[in-house]
């Protein structure tokens, strides 16, 4: 732990004795006997001034960050949950995820934010992304009309079956039938 007084610090920082004061009033130094702790103290002004501040004392040899997405925040993927929209998932994962962060890790993490929802916006109006619950909702109304016509297909049909002599020909009849019916289908554009 270096011990230094407020004018030893400004000086290592570049800043006026004033300036020193001001962040001792904010809270943003840690204090010993009148004595600035400099490791603590450029902890909290790392957190707190824009920019950050110049390393005064170099880390431990060996230490190393973890795997970061560059605003010092462990990479997660967002999923958007059904009835919420983007923004509102985007906020849901900042809220989580920014416990202690610098200002800039903050401007970083907003500027990665607006770039990431302006792709989605992009990607949903060009047709290159399109909502899971709006899918599901057409292949669901796509398999009922394929139901549908196949199964109207026994009561069109059954005089015509009835009237047929073999297996054979009762099953080739079938296969046109439903060829016939998903040909149908396929015309009017619904698969």
């Amino acid at each position: 732990m270096a011990l230094i007084n407020q004018a030893g610090f400004a000086e290592i920082h570049g800043v006026s004795r004033k300036t020193v004061t001001g962040w001792k009033t904010r809270g943003w130094l840690v204090l010993e006997g009148g004595q600035v702790d400099v490791e603590a103290s450029n902890a909290i002004l790392v957190k707190h001034r824009p920019g950050g501040i110049q390393v005064v004392t170099q880390p431990a040899p060996g230490n190393k960050s973890g795997n970061t997405d560059g605003a010092g925040n462990k990479s997660a993927k967002v999923t958007v949950k059904e009835g919420e929209t983007v923004k509102q998932a985007a906020l849901r994962a900042l809220a989580a995820s920014t416990d202690d962060i610098t200002i800039d890790q903050a401007r970083l993490m907003k500027e990665k934010y607006l770039g990431l929802l302006n792709q989605l916006e992009y990607d949903r109006e060009s047709g290159l992304v399109v909502q899971s619950a709006i899918v599901a909702r057409e292949v669901g109304e796509e398999y009922a009309k394929v139901r549908t016509r196949l199964l109207s297909i026994p009561a069109e049909q059954a005089p015509y079956l009835h009237r047929l002599k073999t297996v054979l020909e009762v099953q080739d009849a079938l296969q046109q039938m439903i060829t016939d019916a998903l040909e149908e289908l396929t015309k009017d554009g619904g698969m």
